[in-house]
């Protein structure tokens, strides 16, 4: 499996719709991870562009994400790729902890400005 989180210096980006690059992940069976590469992101990358798809042909089904807008999330799932917001930090560190389990989606959008991965 592919996992993508919107990047920034190799920290999570916390908007979605503006981040630098996608840092995407492949997942083994045993919950490890094989590789990690990086797609740029396009220009006015979000809802609006065609990131969904491209992340999707890539083979990503997951989303680990700090906060995006109701439409983002509804055009990624329209794609097949779940997420999961409110994730903040080093890239690696956020997958290591969702591979861990120790990630839940916050629930939050953009509307709300809390932010950091909610363990549980």
């Amino acid at each position: 499996m592919k996992i993508a989180l919107p990047s920034a210096q190799n920290q999570i980006d916390a908007h979605f719709g503006h981040c630098e690059y996608f840092t995407v992940f492949t997942i083994d069976d045993q919950r490890k991870i094989l590789s990690e590469e990086k797609i740029a992101s396009p220009a006015g990358c979000g809802c609006k562009s065609n990131i969904a798809a491209t992340l999707a042909q890539q083979g990503v089904t997951l989303m680990l994400a700090g906060n995006m807008g109701q439409g983002a999330v509804n055009v990624l799932n329209g794609q097949g790729i779940d997420v999961l917001r409110g994730c903040s930090g080093n890239v690696k560190d956020v997958a290591e902890s969702w591979l861990a389990g120790r990630l839940n989606d916050s629930g939050i959008s953009c509307a709300q400005h809390e932010h950091g991965c909610h363990e549980g």
